[in-house]
């Protein structure tokens, strides 16, 4: 009988592509009645057990070595401690992202809520029918519990989206944080720490983010600028996922996002029982996609790179 048994030819590693029903079964085939349990127990006889995916290859398509894992490790220590150091000394420590875009029209939104009537939505969610797509650039502040969110509108022309997620989008959703609520809470303080992704409008590697935050923040407002960001593939620990961006997606649910007025009203109306608190605004600037960074913008950069994990910690200093 053959159990479809598969595995690695370079190591030891061996799995089963079979259920322990369907062992059972095909046993059952060739006259060896057995039960699921006693299955189950040859299995783990034969060093087999449940597993689940992992996440061990890069986006490059190699496996993380043990190197990377001690690196990726050494991250996450040294974006506590920065968090931590901040904190004592009453300086901003933000967490900055964008939540995943949101096409507007009358299209499902999951989850439930209480009405007397279902209200009725398209039977497909194709983006050509959708109006525009609705960009949500957070600030996360946690020292105060409080969220700061631009509400970028892209508009279509055609099927042809007029705007973008850009570095510049997200540095002046940052400034806009600041202008509206992180003044009053920080005033005079003339250092700022951001975490943020490791890809996307804020990754590391877009020079445009460096440039923008050289020029916005540092030069016009006299901030060193300090900036952290989270390995690849390691969003989900970025605290502005858990603590904002969930909290806004459970207060719309079910309702569909038919205007971008929809997405101000529910964003602003988040809150929960810990005390978070949401301000939010609607950006109708157009931000022009595939800028690149020149030379000359580059050697502006007046950059320090940190002795720990340098490519993802760095610090921006006015010219």
């Amino acid at each position: 009988m053959k159990y479809e048994i598969a595995g690695d030819p370079m190591s030891d590693l061996k799995w089963t592509r079979k259920t322990t029903a369907k062992i059972v079964n095909e046993l059952a085939l060739i006259g060896i009645p057995v039960s699921k349990t006693t299955v189950g127990k040859i299995l783990k006889g034969l060093n087999f057990s449940l597993k689940t995916n992992v996440k061990s290859i890069s986006s490059g398509g190699k496996p993380i070595t043990k190197k990377k894992r001690e690196e990726r490790n050494n991250q996450f220590e040294y974006i506590n401690e920065m968090i931590s150091e901040f904190a004592k000394m009453r300086k901003p420590a933000i967490s900055v992202d964008t939540k995943k875009k949101e096409p507007i029209g009358n299209f499902k939104n999951h989850g439930t809520r209480y009405k007397r009537e279902a209200d009725l939505t398209n039977d497909h969610d194709f983006l050509t029918y959708a109006s525009g797509i609705a960009a949500l650039y957070g600030v996360y502040d946690q020292q105060e519990n409080k969220g700061f969110v631009s509400i970028g509108m892209f508009l279509k022309e055609g099927r042809t989206i007029l705007s973008g997620d850009t570095p510049e989008f997200a540095v002046e959703s940052i400034e806009r944080w600041w202008i509206n609520d992180g003044i009053e809470t920080y005033r005079n303080k003339n250092e700022l720490l951001i975490v943020a992704d490791g890809g996307g409008s804020n990754g590391h590697r877009p020079h445009m983010w460096k440039v923008k935050l050289q020029e916005i923040l540092c030069n016009k407002y006299k901030f060193n600028v300090t900036v952290c960001h989270y390995p690849p593939g390691a969003s989900k620990w970025n605290a502005i996922e858990h603590r904002l961006f969930s909290e806004i997606s459970k207060n719309w649910r079910g309702t569909p996002l038919i205007d971008y007025e929809t997405i101000l009203k529910y964003t602003m109306r988040t809150k929960t029982n810990t005390g978070l608190r949401v301000n939010a605004v609607l950006v109708e600037k157009l931000y022009e996609k595939g800028l690149k960074a020149s030379r000359m913008d580059l050697e502006k950069l007046n950059i320090e790179r940190h002795e720990v994990n340098p490519l993802w910690n760095y610090t921006l200093h006015p010219n």
